[in-house]
């Protein structure tokens, strides 16, 4: 058995032993604790375990460009043609293309000293 699969076995019975502990006494502070523990352990275990399987998926790929999503490469800012009946030096009617405004960000919240 390798490190993970290990600990993850232990933790696992571990944390099944606290939580019947604790449904005997829901009320023994220390019991609560212990499984709190228990807890905490299998989820970094988990956590180990996940950052194993990502990983393992960044090996078996190559290194290929990511696509650009269709959301980003189909949906420009829309622009608006306006007809300019004035002349002034815009001859022949033709269309001016009005972009939207920028988006503003808001701004970062003050730190008062």
């Amino acid at each position: 058995m390798d490190e993970i699969q290990t600990r993850l076995s232990e933790t696992s019975k571990t944390c099944l032993e606290a939580y019947g502990k604790w449904i005997e006494d829901k009320k023994d502070s220390n019991v609560k604790e212990a499984l709190q523990s228990a807890i905490h352990e299998l989820r970094k275990v988990s956590s180990r375990l996940e950052i194993e399987l990502a990983v393992s998926e960044r090996e078996h790929s190559t290194s290929k460009p990511l696509p650009i999503p269709s959301h980003r490469s189909t949906n420009k800012a829309p622009q608006t043609p306006i007809l300019n009946d004035s002349d002034g030096g815009n001859q022949g009617n033709s269309p001016i293309v009005q972009k939207s405004a920028p988006r503003r960000r808001r701004p970062a919240p003050r730190k008062d000293s």
